[in-house]
């Protein structure tokens, strides 16, 4: 797996798209947070507040992380290394594992900066420091979690095509349905009072960890998550 691992990671680097992927989040991040004009806008608010960041970036994360996993096994597919690499003495959980840890490190750095957002609004708290650390570091927690999950469902449509843009495409559609989907299901009544069908969505798990409750209910809910499509990854390609 440390092999897989360390190639994924010399691949982002040794071209832009390491780079770009780290630019292009906080670029976007930036221009909304303090430049461009609307509700995001933190200077508009009036208030020391990072909620807006949060609610900002897993939509971010919807487009960046698919466009990050998008070659993992497409490009393998592509070339047809895929059955040389299926032939090494590792499994396939552990390539699996080792492209999944090799895309969520590149995130990760993504969101290492952006700190720096924190120090920010820490200064311009009246007082300064006046800033809920308990919710932003809950919400960090969060987005690490959901950046995980989205991880695990972007490698899953890599596998589905030799076509990166429609590995991206499905990535994109599938990390909008388990973000948002059951939130649209759960708005028409489906299941009247028997059930809430939010709670089977990233979304709702991921705004309660952001209000500061780290509860192992929504720990092991996207863990879950993970687990499942990283294993649906692995069914995917031992079938292939």
């Amino acid at each position: 797996m440390i092999p897989i691992l360390k190639k994924e990671i010399n691949s982002f680097f040794a071209s832009p798209i390491g780079y770009l992927v780290i630019a292009i989040f906080l670029l976007i991040n930036s221009l909304f947070l303090f430049l461009f004009k609307g509700e995001f806008n933190i200077l508009d608010n009036g208030f020391a507040d990072l909620s807006t960041f949060f609610l900002l970036s897993p939509w971010i994360f919807m487009f960046l992380v698919p466009a990050i996993t998008m070659r993992s096994f497409s490009e393998e597919l592509k070339q047809g290394t895929i059955e040389i690499l299926l032939t090494k003495p590792i499994s396939t959980l552990q390539i699996v594992m080792g492209k999944f840890l090799g895309a969520l490190i590149l995130i990760v750095m993504a969101l290492i900066p952006t700190i720096l957002f924190v120090i920010t609004i820490w200064q311009l708290g009246n007082p300064i420091g006046n800033l809920d650390t308990g919710a932003i570091l809950g919400s960090y927690i969060g987005l690490l979690f959901l950046a995980a999950a989205f991880t695990a469902i972007g490698l899953l449509a890599s596998t589905l095509s030799q076509n990166q843009i429609v590995a991206f495409i499905v990535a994109v559609f599938l990390c909008f349905i388990m973000f948002y989907g059951f939130d649209g299901l759960a708005g028409l009544g489906l299941t009247g009072d028997l059930f809430n069908l939010e709670t089977l969505g990233l979304s709702y798990h991921y705004n309660s960890m952001s209000r500061g409750v780290l509860d192992t209910r929504n720990l092991i809910y996207f863990a879950s998550v993970s687990i499942l499509f990283i294993l649906l990854t692995k069914f995917k390609l031992n079938r292939n």
